[in-house]
């Protein structure tokens, strides 16, 4: 039986080494071409994970929510409590408005932005932007397709540091004014 060293190697592999070391020439001769020995540190041990115990459910009962992130972010409120509240009841009438209707993403998003700074500088505070609610059709391809793109963009563009320097408040329109289809935007006071 033949000595085994590291990975299985038998004493031949050593004697072909030491043959192969002999005959090579060393690329820097001034460097030792000393080879550390492999470190022997053990794995790291495995996390234990404990697993939640799910309460029983019956039929009819209520279900018990467990560390679930809220369904969605709560809104920010930025101006006054009281226009806030009379807007989203729709009680501010919009002092000008933007149909963005039939407009493409790369056409509507200068358009906002034109009119935003515009009735800035106008001085306009309550601006109504209306996008629609979007087409809603069968998706066949295996990407789905939001509806509604302008509707989904719009809040983005208002976001964005060129426009959020003078946007206070953004909601979603009263159904008077158009519901999920249409936006107010609230402007800071002109400076």
């Amino acid at each position: 039986m033949s000595r085994q060293g590291p990975r299985g190697l038998g004493q031949k592999d050593f004697d072909l080494w030491e043959k192969v070391k002999a005959s090579a020439t060393p690329l820097h001769p001034g460097k030792s071409a000393a080879i550390a020995p492999a470190s022997k540190k053990p794995p790291p041990r495995p996390i234990r994970v404990e697993a939640q115990k799910v309460p029983k459910f019956r039929i009819g009962e209520k279900s018990v929510e467990t560390n679930s992130p809220p369904a969605s972010r709560p809104e920010v409120i930025t101006m006054d409590r009281s226009d806030y509240e009379r807007l989203k009841r729709g009680k501010l009438k919009p002092e000008a408005r933007l149909d963005l209707h039939g407009m493409t993403l790369a056409i509507a998003k200068p358009e906002v932005e034109r009119f935003i700074f515009s009735a800035y500088k106008k001085g306009l505070r309550n601006l109504l932007v209306i996008t629609g609610k979007g087409k809603h059709q069968e998706d066949y391809g295996p990407i789905p397709v939001r509806p509604g793109q302008l509707r989904h963009h719009l809040p983005q563009w208002l976001r964005e540091p060129s426009l959020s320097s003078i946007v206070l408040q953004t909601l979603e329109a009263h159904p008077k004014h158009g519901g999920a289809g249409a936006r107010y935007v609230y402007l800071r006071r002109k400076r």
